[in-house]
């Protein structure tokens, strides 16, 4: 499985782990499953019922906006999931790691026409192969991407991951903590950071200050971050 480090405007590495072309594909059918049973339960419906010529385009439309926007609408609604991501465990993000905006959904959507539509599919698959960082032409538009999040991969290595070569650690205090309440910290920045909710990040920062005895003097998302990374360091130098 491919995978990328970002940096963030706060200096925060981000390792994201690019959804595999299969998986992307897979997702795409599911999807195109749903879609298919939804308009076979609207033609059962339709052989049923007396409709008047005079609503005809009016019901017409009505039906086909479900199919239209579907991708759109679900990815925008489900937190960059269609129900095919979901079942195969993607989702939509922008590539620093933030939840994606509107108009950052749109774009992408937009350009589903040429990366899928117009071309079959085959200028997204060669795309996506060639740019390295899971991207269709809609995702380098809209500077999204689609990563998974299946991957249960051991504790330690992902934080060993985000730690360069030379990395001098700030905090030896990190210590005090056991590898479960350091999961658990990271999983509420990593969550808090996906929900762009910064009083949250704040909160746990000065818990987290309190509980190493030390005063918060940096940005709250550099701080955890660094806390992170310190405790890998010493745990894997230990």
């Amino acid at each position: 499985m491919d995978n990328f480090q970002i940096e963030t405007a706060q200096n925060v590495n981000i390792i994201q782990n690019v959804a595999g072309i299969g998986e992307r594909i897979l997702a795409f059918l599911i999807d195109i499953l749903i879609i298919g049973l939804y308009i076979f339960a609207i033609i059962l419906v339709l052989t049923n019922i007396e409709l008047s010529s005079d609503y005809s385009m009016l019901i017409g439309i009505t039906i086909s906006l479900p199919i239209f926007l579907y991708h759109l609408l679900w990815e925008m609604l489900w937190n960059g999931r269609s129900p095919g991501k979901s079942a195969m465990g993607l989702r939509v993000v922008k590539l620093d790691g933030t939840k994606p905006a509107f108009s950052n959904y749109l774009i992408r959507w937009l350009l589903r026409i040429v990366d899928i539509s117009v071309t079959s599919g085959s200028l997204a698959l060669v795309t996506i192969l060639l740019n390295g960082k899971g991207q269709r032409v809609g995702d380098i538009a809209a500077s999204t991407t689609v990563i998974t999040e299946k991957q249960k991969v051991n504790f330690s290595n992902i934080l060993l991951a985000d730690i360069p070569d030379g990395y001098i650690p700030t905090y030896p205090q990190v210590t005090i903590f056991s590898d479960n309440e350091i999961q658990t910290i990271k999983n509420i920045y990593d969550q808090a950071r996906w929900n762009r909710n910064h009083n949250l990040i704040l909160k746990l920062a000065k818990q987290v200050a309190k509980v190493m005895d030390i005063q918060l003097e940096e940005k709250p998302v550099i701080f955890i971050d660094k806390v992170i990374k310190d405790y890998n360091y010493y745990t894997q130098n230990m």
